[in-house]
């Protein structure tokens, strides 16, 4: 069972003027002269207030930089109750996953452009802990997975600094999301969020050009640090390096460069480590008072790298279009992810496009089929439309249509549907329902998938 999580900050200061309190047999001071007389008609000369001592600049520090610092720091609490579903053809069982994440964090106001952070997470189990399979750590084979095993957690803590808008560097352990999280994000979907060991370096040098390097050495993914998890499910050590790069000097367009370097070694190996190698454009654009349009356009190349045993080269590429005419907004894309692959006498080898850092739920359908590409690849081709009903409530459907990028496997479709409601500043619901209908190998099964859950963020 995972434990509740308290983090309590509690300071205290005493102050009392020396030997003011009774017995501490202390000689009582003489009695002050009086005051020489003033001749008659002249007036009296008020004393000159004592002057103050200067302070040190380590007594200014402590004594007053540094608690202002914190007093006017600020916390941070969200706290989200979820109930998960899964029915899955190829298992004999549901799973059901009723569980709370509670995070409680703290971060200082900024000190000389330093800040620091501290946030501790908590994810626990409502009712029995065999009703559903935590990511294979808590022995249920016959039910599906859902990646949410109970635990507690830091989740971050790091120390940064800030040089005006020239250079931010942030070190320790914490979020980094990177464009629309499809190579490197937080995975906040899941309850337990992904977070990394890091150094985070960033810069403007010119108003419309951002930097980014990023130096990994550990990834603390969904999982969580628990007992009982299979090795591919297990932490990576790393030796990552991040870059990207991005100009949005025109209003209809960013245009965006990067390169990720992934040395990623767990208790399966080291075959996710990955080169990548990419860019996109895209943007949006007004039509009318009710009507934009929107697109994206991206492409990257991918090679084994590190100490990887697989030896493959490979692209992605992505190409989606998209228009609101309010309260409607629709669109389609086309999204593959390539294969090295052939296929032998004695089976299919080879190795195709991986993203084993991003956050996986919103791409290729919500039932997460996906998360692992098949060796032959993936073709994704989807559409959406959503409407804001009244009381601003979103409706949204996506259709996916599956095929594998190479050998010719059909790998079925999906239908997926999502609503939710915010209820002021802190508090929002979601509903979402996902069904796959799988054809051919390895994905030939059916799944469906429920969540429902309520959001507290503070």
């Amino acid at each position: 069972m995972g434990g509740i999580l308290a983090l309590t900050i509690l300071s205290t200061a005493h102050a009392q003027e020396p030997y003011a309190q009774p017995g501490t047999a202390v000689p009582v001071p003489p009695p002050a002269p009086k005051p020489a007389p003033t001749a008659p008609g002249a007036e009296a000369k008020p004393d000159a207030p004592p002057a103050t001592p200067e302070q040190d600049l380590f007594t200014k520090f402590f004594n007053g930089k540094l608690p202002e610092a914190i007093a006017k720091g600020k916390f941070n609490l969200n706290a989200r109750l979820r109930y998960e579903w899964v029915e899955q053809s190829n298992f004999d069982e549901d799973s059901n996953a009723p569980t709370i994440r509670t995070r409680f964090g703290y971060t200082t106001a900024p000190l000389y452009g330093f800040q620091g952070m501290i946030e501790g997470e908590n994810i626990t189990v409502i009712g029995s802990e065999q009703n559903y399979n935590a990511a294979g750590s808590n022995n249920e084979p016959n039910r599906p997975v859902v990646a949410d095993p109970p635990t507690t957690e830091v989740n971050q803590a790091w120390l940064s600094y800030s040089y005006t808008n020239w250079v931010t560097a942030k070190g320790g352990r914490q979020r980094v999301v990177l464009d629309n999280e499809r190579f490197i994000g937080d995975s906040n979907w899941r309850q337990n969020q992904q977070t990394f060991d890091a150094i985070a370096i960033r810069s403007m040098p010119l108003p419309d050009l951002s930097l980014f390097y990023g130096y990994i050495w550990d990834v603390h993914r969904v999982f969580g640090d628990v007992d009982g998890l299979p090795p591919a499910n297990r932490n990576f050590d790393s030796d990552s390096h991040l870059v990207n790069v991005s100009w949005s000097g025109w209003k209809y367009a960013r245009v965006v460069g990067y390169t990720y370097l992934l040395d990623l070694e767990n208790a399966a190996g080291t075959a996710e480590s990955c080169a990548t190698y990419g860019g996109y454009i895209a943007g949006s654009a007004p039509v009318g008072e009710k009507v934009s349009i929107g697109y994206r356009g991206e492409f990257a190349y991918q090679t084994d790298y590190a100490e990887s045993p697989l030896d493959y080269a490979t692209e992605y590429y992505n190409i989606e279009a998209g228009a609101t005419i309010l309260p409607v907004s629709f669109g389609a894309g086309y999204e593959v992810l390539g294969s090295d692959t052939d296929e032998t006498p004695f089976g299919v080898f080879g190795a195709s496009f991986r993203t084993p850092l991003a956050t996986a739920h919103p791409f290729d359908g919500w039932a997460n089929v996906f998360t692992t590409i098949p060796p032959q690849g993936l073709r994704d081709v989807y559409g959406f439309v959503q409407v804001m009903l009244p009381y601003d409530v979103p409706v949204r459907a996506v259709y996916h249509s599956f095929e594998a990028d190479s050998l010719g496997a059909d790998f079925g479709h999906e239908l997926d549907f999502s609503a939710s409601k915010k209820f002021g500043k802190y508090w929002a619901v979601t509903a979402k329902y996902a069904h796959y209908d799988g054809k051919d190998f390895p994905v030939a099964f059916d799944v469906d998938k429920f969540w429902a859950q309520v959001e507290f963020n503070f």
